[in-house]
């Protein structure tokens, strides 16, 4: 059986790949072509979907800090947002109901109030593949949008222990006690070293994490991200994220087929969950408006509405218990069903063209602007630098530290890490944060002095559209950025990139020469 899971996922997701689409949308058509065929989910598929939240969870907590959710533009956008979006979801609900339209018929002010509810959460899932496929974890409107989708969880804990009337145990104050043990957990990381214990340690907590706080009464995923959150600040927590990254994919396409064993659509159901679909275009609206009055720039309020414009996995929860409960028909649960996945292929496809759709649109987006921008949103000017290093991670610190042993102070180096940012600027470091794909930060940089930019960021197509940007904005310097494959190389240079460094090859051969460099001075040191 479970062959034919992995048959089926690999056909259609490779299929769906051939096509430039997200594989995620191929193993949403699996878990549909598997249920039509008559093939029934086990507890192990169960398992393994959540496996793979349980780990997604953790990841996202590894990235995140707490301070981020304290800010008004988080809580204060989410909380404004699923309030109003559950009263207009509503009263779209009950205007369809007038119209006699299937399913709708039967809902109260209650039920639609209900239904609203499940729509206003956006995929975690969903959000955090696409957010770790662009690489755009770190960026403004990633961690925007890793916030909000923090705050929807904290909601839907409320909700959970509010309609199933389960309180936790007294035992769940002790969990504030975890931040005592925090220091042994840090210990526990340490000594996992670098190799397969580092992977197994982040099973471990995550895990761990999800029992304890289930054992309490307490939402177990809650569990995983709390105990993710611990682990942000500790040195090892992106190799750690990088170490259980593969495990996590894999424990997620049991997500994805799962969706599709929920029920087999008919034709009304289909058409039903189509129309609900086509209300994500009011909550991408409602999102873009309460993130630009949070007075964020519009490409920041543009990119997070973008990625939070889809149905939640959670919403699936709401209606299966509002159904065990008697309040909706059995029948929404494949309609919404299907709704999630229609948004999750919506969302995809548009997600992976958002650059391109802002810098076309951005004229307009801009208008929505608070003449006040927040003070994270502000451009810093680079002083007196000729040279300009775009992503500081491993290879993009190193290029950095070796340029300024060359040219001393004249190079400046811009990530879109913020926290990498503060702790360099701590160290004096010329430094400054920005996304290098911001269309708005290359139009107001003064690059004129800019002899040379180099490209260090780990994506090819985010290296492409920085290029691209780079000479639209009237940069007339050398451009220069890494390769980590062979094919990439022609399409960088067709980009309007000057030189492509092949981050494998040519770091052997610089490895090659510079250990070589050990034996020349006793070759020079022999008599000829």
């Amino acid at each position: 059986m479970e062959f034919i899971w992995i048959l089926f996922a690999f056909a259609c997701g490779l299929a769906v790949k051939l096509i430039n689409l997200p594989p995620l949308i191929g193993f949403l058509l699996a878990g549909f072509l598997l249920n039509y065929a008559g093939l029934e989910p086990s507890n192990t598929l169960d398992s393994l979907a959540n496996i793979g939240i349980t780990l997604m969870l953790f990841s996202i907590g590894l990235k995140l800090h707490v301070k981020d959710l304290l800010k008004r533009e988080v809580w204060a956008s989410t909380l404004s947002h699923m309030g109003i979006s559950t009263i207009i979801f509503a009263g779209i609900a009950l205007l369809l109901g007038t119209l006699s339209l299937p399913y709708f018929g039967l809902l109260d002010f209650k039920t639609a109030a209900l239904l609203g509810f499940a729509l206003s959460f956006s995929s975690t899932v969903c959000v955090m593949k696409l957010l770790e496929e662009s690489s755009e974890l770190k960026t403004r409107h990633g961690q925007l949008s890793l916030g909000i989708l923090v705050m929807q969880d904290i909601v839907a804990v409320i909700f959970l222990v509010a309609a199933t009337g389960k309180i936790p145990s007294i035992w769940a104050l002790a969990l504030f006690g975890l931040l005592l043990v925090r220091p042994v957990i840090n210990k526990i990381v340490d000594k996992a070293g670098h190799g397969e214990m580092l992977p197994l340690t982040g099973l471990f907590l995550a895990l761990g994490g999800y029992e304890l706080f289930y054992l309490v009464g307490v939402k177990g995923d809650l569990g995983a991200l709390i105990f993710g959150i611990l682990l942000a600040s500790h040195p090892k927590a992106a190799e750690m994220n990088k170490s259980l990254m593969n495990f996590k994919d894999l424990f997620l396409i049991g997500f994805f087929l799962s969706i599709g064993f929920t029920a087999l659509p008919t034709l009304s159901m289909v058409g039903i969950s189509l129309i609900i679909t086509l209300v994500i275009l009011a909550k991408f609206a409602l999102f873009f408006l309460l993130l630009t009055k949070m007075k964020l720039r519009g490409r920041t309020s543009f990119l997070s509405s973008m990625i939070l414009s889809n149905y939640s996995e959670f919403g699936l929860i709401v209606v299966a218990l509002s159904v065990a409960n008697g309040w909706l028909e059995k029948e929404w649960l494949v309609v919404l069903a299907l709704a999630v996945s229609f948004s999750f292929v919506i969302t995809s496809v548009l997600y992976r063209n958002v650059h391109r759709m802002y810098r076309k649109n951005k004229d307009f987006i801009r208008r929505f602007e608070s003449t006040d921008c927040l003070p994270e949103d502000r451009f810093v000017q680079p002083v007196n630098s000729d040279i300009l290093v775009v992503g500081l991670g491993r290879v993009g610190r190193g290029a950095f530290e070796s340029l300024k042993g060359f040219v001393g102070d004249t190079v400046a180096g811009m990530d879109a890490d913020r926290n990498r940012i503060n702790q360099m600027q701590a160290d004096q470091e010329n430094v400054f944060y920005g996304d290098g794909e911001d269309a708005d930060l290359w139009e107001r940089l003064d690059t004129s002095r800019i002899d040379l930019v180099l490209l260090a960021l780990p994506a090819a197509e985010d290296t492409t559209n920085v290029a691209i940007q780079l000479r639209k904005a009237n940069y007339t310097g050398q451009i220069a950025a890494i390769a980590r494959y062979q094919d990439e190389r022609e399409i960088l240079i067709n980009s309007g990139i000057d030189n492509v460094f092949n981050f494998y090859t040519e770091a052997g051969t610089g490895f090659a020469e510079e250990s070589l460099a050990l034996i020349r001075p006793m070759d020079n040191a022999t008599p000829s």
